[in-house]
């Protein structure tokens, strides 16, 4: 068994807008497994300035896990706990490996193209037009669900951009999220909370930066709008620390980004640990390619959770890879009469 690594940039097709700045490249890297013939892909969606493992020594623990794969999956993730992009990488190039095609990781009716995932589609932040632009396309391709990022340009004329959908749209027609990304400050976040909630939206994530505990627990108790955690899950490595921020906070909601959390078996821990509480959750891509996108929505699917999922459509990006995954009237469909085309990377 050998194992190589390749970086990978990802450009965007025009700048995409969020609170920590203006996206125009997404840096990606690849783990590439072979052995007795076969060849397993993986993906190691880092996000600079996000990701837990956004480290200087990122590079060189992939060097290193590549040199150590004879070691095995079980034993290289128990050693990668504070690199949650790899471990995620390493779990999917090992499926990849196992299965009979490199990118068909769990068969379902999805991959069968009999089913589809329900998902939210997403708008980005940007002036006032762009963002009622994008709402209006949204609508016009069928999303039932359209989640909003905010904090970007100044709270009322995003209020007033959700106003305008709410005129237009009952909440029974769209569900609207909103995702703050932390953009509140403590002293105003229940206020703007309490505003927000006038628009029947289902929840927002993250009002407030993530490390705050105890302010957040206010605010769960508090609020007159459903809670979600995000960036509050990064970082938080052992078990018991992921028990301890759910009995301190006690969200509403949880998102799992399984490239933020380490991957397939670090989502599942979330996920036991919040239905033991009552506590709901939905899965989250974060700027993945397609490769790793079609891992996360495979594995989704499994999971037969009916809420809209925050699953990209791999459609942000120039240099993307060509991939059976399409969107139709917001739901994520795998054609299987579609190919792959990875020739870019390898």
């Amino acid at each position: 068994m050998k194992a190589t690594y390749h970086k990978y940039i990802l450009n965007f097709k025009q700048p995409s807008g969020t609170s920590r700045g203006i996206l125009k490249t997404k840096e990606t890297w690849f783990i590439s497994i072979e052995a007795n013939g076969q060849q397993g892909i993986g993906e190691c969606g880092i996000l600079r300035g996000l990701s837990a493992d956004d480290r200087p020594d990122y590079e060189e623990k992939l060097k290193w896990t590549c040199n150590n794969i004879h070691l095995g999956l079980e034993e290289l993730y128990s050693e990668l706990v504070e690199f949650p992009s790899i471990q995620f990488g390493l779990e999917m190039a090992f499926k990849s490996l196992e299965s009979a095609s490199s990118f068909q990781l769990f068969p379902s009716e999805f991959t069968n193209g009999t089913d589809a995932i329900s998902i939210n589609g997403l708008i980005w932040m940007g002036t006032e037009a762009f963002m009622k632009q994008q709402i209006k396309e949204k609508i016009e391709a069928g999303f039932s669900c359209i989640k909003m990022k905010i904090g970007a340009i100044d709270f009322q004329t995003e209020y007033n951009l959700l106003k305008s959908i709410r005129k237009e749209f009952s909440k029974s027609d769209i569900e609207l999220r909103v995702d703050a990304n932390g953009a509140f400050s403590v002293d105003d976040a229940l206020d703007k909370l309490n505003y927000l909630s006038e628009l029947d939206l289902h929840s927002i994530e993250q009002p407030i930066k993530q490390g705050n505990w105890y302010e957040m627990a206010s605010l769960c108790e508090d609020t007159p709008l459903p809670i979600a955690l995000d960036e509050e899950l990064i970082g938080v490595f052992e078990a018991s620390e992921k028990q301890k921020l759910l009995q301190i906070i006690n969200p509403q909601y949880i998102i799992l980004k399984p490239s933020f959390i380490g991957g397939f078996k670090g989502s599942n821990t979330w996920i036991d640990l919040a239905e033991e509480r009552s506590i709901g959750w939905w899965i989250t891509s974060a700027l993945e390619s397609n490769v790793g996108l079609n891992a996360i929505a495979q594995w989704t699917y499994t999971l037969q959770n009916t809420m809209p999922q925050g699953l990209g459509t791999g459609s942000l990006f120039t240099n993307n890879f060509d991939s059976p995954l399409l969107v139709k009237n917001g739901k994520l469909h795998f054609n299987k009469n579609l190919d792959w085309n990875f020739n870019l990377l390898i």
